[in-house]
């Protein structure tokens, strides 16, 4: 991998997207790359045109993002990280625009279900559009004072918008949770503390399978942070799952719970053990 590739960190979206805006917190010395797709994004890492991927997993408010389980095992790529990044959607306009002018909202259909309060306070008619910084991107071309953007700051800023009103979302704690991926594994040593451990299992096809494949969690007292299930090839009795864990399979507790798994289980793979982000280690102290 040349110099220039090892400094570029792939997400899926344009410029201004919110996973441009978590590519840029997390890994401020990096030049973030804009990808169409989760795979091309992917396949960028995977073709050594970027040294890290980040990809959304989940979000607070609208769950678990589509197709990310599914491309994750066969992506080729680890994980090596997590970063929280916090929504902070943004009333955008054209310059000169003002709030009483403004008749139209264009965002991503998610985020305009995340601003309900201040469409209905404006007065606003919902325009879906196909995400949250291409709506910046249009509302800088058509440069009609009536139509706004729902979309970030770092959008505002590319685009040269004005940001009307910041933080318009309807609830503060709306942040998604994003894997770094990477071409290979960055294991932390045994002893670091606050480990964590991604994998993807199948259990047999047999009763009580997944109760049984799970009790080994239960009686090693490791806390399961993320499980998720769904169809592999179309097929109705092949179920795959993606778990997150506490914990370092290096670690007694973690090993035995793994062991017990694979015994129930007729495929078990860890995509990653990295360390837990901050935000999780702070939330954990706060409870």
């Amino acid at each position: 991998m040349t110099p220039s590739k090892a400094g570029l960190i792939a997400f899926q979206g344009i410029p201004g997207a919110y996973s441009d805006l978590a590519c840029r917190a997390a890994f401020p010395t990096m030049t973030t790359l804009p990808c169409e797709t989760f795979e091309t994004a992917i396949e960028a890492v995977r073709e050594g045109q970027a040294a890290l991927a980040m990809l959304p997993c989940e979000n607070s408010l609208a769950g678990r993002v589509p197709d990310i389980h599914h491309l994750l095992p066969g992506s080729g790529l680890f994980v090596v990280g997590e970063h929280f990044q916090r929504v902070e959607h943004c009333l955008l306009a054209p310059p000169g625009a003002t709030i009483d002018g403004l008749r139209r909202a264009h965002s991503h259909p998610v985020a305009l279900g995340q601003v309900r309060r201040v469409l209905r306070e404006l007065g606003l008619r919902p325009v879906v559009e196909s995400d949250t910084a291409g709506s910046a991107q249009l509302i800088a071309e058509w440069n009609n004072r009536e139509d706004a953007a729902i979309a970030s700051s770092l959008a505002a800023e590319i685009y040269g918008l004005d940001i009307l009103r910041a933080n318009v979302e309807d609830a503060a704690h709306n942040t998604t949770r994003f894997y770094v991926m990477a071409p290979r594994p960055a294991i932390p040593p045994t002893s670091a503390p606050g480990a964590m451990t991604t994998f993807v299992f199948r259990v047999r096809n047999v009763p009580a399978a997944l109760y049984k494949a799970l009790g080994g969690f239960a009686t090693n007292g490791v806390n399961m942070t993320k499980l998720e299930s769904y169809m592999v090839g179309g097929h109705f009795t092949a179920t795959q799952f993606l778990c997150d864990v506490d914990g370092h399979p290096e670690q007694p507790p973690l090993r035995r719970a793994l062991e017990e798994l694979q015994f129930f289980s007729t495929e078990v793979r860890v995509l990653g053990v990295y360390p837990s982000a901050r935000f999780r280690l702070e939330q954990a102290a706060g409870d």
